[in-house]
């Protein structure tokens, strides 16, 4: 079949999202090409506006339309505990769990040289200074059983050795190289609530 250039920009494009193959970005590529021009402009326009009414909340790094975020914002969270997440997303599955009222910090990546993501891409300075002003005495680290997960877990470990607190991580539960979204909530709170020390 004959993929014009413009055709092979927009399949890329499109395969260039989180969980999105080949095959599925050509199928939603042919969609909209031959659907209503206007399913293709209204979502085009969603897309551009959801871009630019959303940034980095200024303390914890969550995606959100306000800054600080809500999460941030609100009096009701518990200061004591301080949970480290790779994405914003990460953050929305904790939300849903209902087992967590404490704050949130999200990283952005995880360790993972060989696609140029280290230690400096982690924000530890931006890390400290929340940790020196909201003074929590337990850190959780909800990141992903992968190899990356792992190696970012080590390092904070260590980075964090010279401080006073609690550091724990999830429990078993979550399989290894699996993602948080993917695991049922069931899952998630009793792996939450086996969380143990990782020092």
């Amino acid at each position: 079949m004959l993929i014009s250039p413009r055709l092979e920009e927009l399949i890329k494009a499109l395969n260039g999202l989180p969980g999105i193959g080949r095959k599925t970005a050509q199928r939603l590529a042919w969609y909209l090409l031959s659907a209503d021009a206007e399913i293709a402009t209204d979502l085009a326009k969603t897309i551009v506006d959801a871009v630019q009414s959303y940034a980095p909340c200024g303390v914890c790094n969550l995606i959100s339309e306000s800054d600080p975020c809500p999460l941030c914002a609100s009096a009701d969270r518990d200061d004591s505990q301080l949970c480290i997440v790779e994405n914003s997303g990460d953050v929305h599955i904790l939300e849903n769990m209902n087992e967590y009222r404490g704050r949130y910090y999200v990283l952005g990546h995880l360790l993972s040289p060989l696609d140029g993501y280290g230690p400096e891409e982690l924000g530890i300075p931006k890390l400290m200074e929340l940790l020196a002003e909201r003074k929590p005495t337990e850190l959780i680290l909800a990141l992903k059983p992968t190899a990356e997960g792992e190696a970012t877990i080590h390092y904070l470990t260590q980075i964090f050795t010279e401080i006073s607190i609690n550091i724990t991580r999830l429990s078993t539960g979550i399989p290894f190289g699996g993602e948080l979204e993917y695991s049922s909530a069931l899952t998630l709170a009793n792996a939450w609530n086996r969380r143990y020390s990782v020092q």
